[in-house]
């Protein structure tokens, strides 16, 4: 490897960055549906020839992608590999998850980048899908015990060869889905990305030239994987252990574990899942590249100033013990990856607090609540509301946790309600922060919400709900106290209902005029609640986010006196 000015790296390393964060612009923009137009759950990045390392990801993209689409190009790679072949304006197109990671929703193109005739790097492209098949609308089946009744699977194939599309391959992805001209949309704005990716990749090898790029990308490898040693060198060494549970897998009411034990030792750390649950028969079940793209999720979280680079990872190990449902086998349902992914952070950041709590943050509200609405119109043509819903963000050492934010596994952004009306005959009866739904701390976590969202349409709908923490709730670190638990109710009848497994059920009919509520958890709390300000209880008994009694509970009548 020829050596690299540091001006040079530092300019290259901000171009390669700009290509990724142009091409995620570029599918937001086309994208027909609301969850990557809006939502952002969608990302674009630049990877190794060789072994399909993350080199270059944008900034608006989900993090959890970084790691994944790392196994996605790797399984194009080896499709190549037992095929014997690969032309300049190949397309590749799958969504199988125990491949490629996360779950059948997320479509992944890959295209390899030539120059001079020979293989430079891979562009990939990968955005969340409305529908693709399956047995509910919008493909989180809490129900699923196979990834069959999830949603149309899709191996790795060529979507196009040396250029030209096979119009085949789009005819049976829009032949398995409810809404066609979505996914049509949706398709036409990754391709449109990787067009812009490979003209952008074509004006920078033209100004600096192919082995000054190939240079900078080894060189920001390297770098990163420096600087995470770095930072592990100046942590103490030692082993430290946390667990937490999902609430049940949609199938049988039984607890999920997540446990791991963290080890530091020198410059490297360990990550190991044993004693974490079985593979089980719902669709809480991740597949391992999955896992390890969570770890870095996590890693980048505690350790923010490191670079989006597969280097990062290099001193890191983690375990997962076969058999787990962390390492979960094909054909097993993996739809509601979101809310285990979500409860390894979390498990990740409890364990790091005990060996450096002013590193992390506490608990996040830890689901998604994938709530799917979906019926047909009267003119009979379907239509299916998909999107998922904030909370509180857990207390920090500097200060309260953020209200009503998105799950820390993204840079996503929640619909707003606005677009959301004006594309589904529903209405927003209610969307507002939910009082007394965060944890106490000295800095006390961010505060859940609630939707209250009623049916408009004549024909009625059905409702399907994915979430989590309905029985454990957002753990405080640093002797804060936890969030509140989730809750989901919906209307018939008789009454309001609740889901007997607390936090997913699917077919819930509702008449039109009637609605389903959601109250998401709130944050847990950093460090002691007796050591919170009296004048930072009373601002949050005057803006409503903490009842006056509630406060005398938690916090003695004497925040009164000192606050007067």
């Amino acid at each position: 490897m020829s050596e690299i000015d540091p001006i040079t790296l530092s300019v290259l390393s901000g171009r390669m960055e700009q290509i990724a964060d142009e091409m995620d612009a570029t599918l937001f923009r086309a994208a027909f549906n609301p969850i990557i137009a809006e939502a952002h759950d969608a990302s674009h990045g630049l990877y190794h020839a060789g072994s399909g390392d993350t080199l270059v990801q944008g900034k608006s993209g989900l993090p959890i992608f970084v790691g994944v689409m790392s196994f996605a190009v790797k399984a194009v790679i080896e499709k190549v590999a037992a095929d014997g072949d690969l032309a300049d304006g190949d397309i590749f197109i799958f969504n199988d998850a125990h491949i490629g990671g996360t779950h059948l929703s997320d479509m992944r193109l890959v295209r390899p980048y030539f120059r001079d005739g020979k293989l430079f790097c891979y562009l990939a492209s990968v955005g969340h899908w409305h529908d693709v098949g399956g047995a509910v609308p919008g493909n989180y089946n809490p129900a699923a015990t196979e990834v069959f009744q999830e949603a149309f699977v899709l191996p790795p194939v060529r979507l196009a060869r040396a250029g030209t599309i096979n119009q085949d391959i789009i005819d049976i992805l829009l032949r398995n889905t409810r809404l066609p001209q979505s996914a049509r949309g949706d398709l036409n704005g990754q391709l449109g990305a990787l067009d812009l990716g490979v003209r952008r990749m074509d004006e920078l090898l033209d100004e600096y030239g192919a082995p000054t790029v190939r240079s900078a990308l080894d060189a920001l490898g390297h770098r990163a994987e420096a600087l995470m040693r770095a930072e592990l060198s100046d942590l103490p060494d030692g082993r430290w252990e946390a667990e937490d549970f999902l609430d049940n897998d949609g199938i049988t009411d039984e607890p999920l574990a997540i446990r791991v034990a963290l080890e530091i030792k020198g410059d490297r750390m360990t990550l190991d899942f044993t004693g974490s649950a079985p593979q089980c028969a719902g669709p809480v079940n991740i597949a391992l590249p999955t896992t390890v793209a969570t770890a870095y999720v996590a890693i980048k979280h505690i350790f923010p100033d490191l670079p989006a680079n597969a280097g990062v990872m290099r001193p890191i190990a983690v375990e997962v013990p076969e058999g787990s449902l962390l390492s979960a086998e094909f054909p097993s349902p993996t739809g509601g990856y979101t809310e285990t992914i979500l409860r390894m952070i979390d498990v990740i950041f409890s364990a790091f607090a005990k060996a450096a709590p002013d590193r992390v943050v506490a608990n996040a509200y830890g689901t998604i609540n994938a709530l799917s609405i979906a019926g047909k119109r009267s003119d009979g043509k379907p239509w299916v509301m998909f999107s998922f819903y904030g909370g509180g963000h857990g207390g920090s050492p500097e200060s309260d946790g953020l209200n009503h934010g998105n799950a820390p596994i993204s840079t996503a952004t929640i619909p707003p309600m606005e677009i959301l009306e004006a594309a589904y005959p529903v209405m927003f009866r209610k969307w507002a922060l939910r009082p007394d739904s965060a944890g106490a701390g000295k800095h006390r976590g961010g505060m859940g919400a609630v939707y209250e969202i009623e049916v408009l349409e004549e024909n009625g709908a059905e409702a399907f709900l994915f979430g989590e923490r309905g029985r454990f709730a957002p753990k405080g670190i640093a002797n804060g106290q936890d969030g509140a638990l989730n809750r989901f109710s919906f209307e018939q009848d008789d009454g309001w209902q609740t889901p007997p497994l607390a936090s997913k059920m699917r077919g819930i009919k509702l008449q039109q005029g009637q609605a389903v509520r959601l109250e998401t958890p709130g944050g847990g709390g950093y460090g002691n609640a007796e050591e919170r300000s009296a004048t930072d209880i009373a601002r949050d008994v005057a803006r409503g986010l903490v009842e006056a009694e509630a406060a005398d509970r938690i916090y003695g009548r004497t925040w009164r006196e000192a606050s007067s």
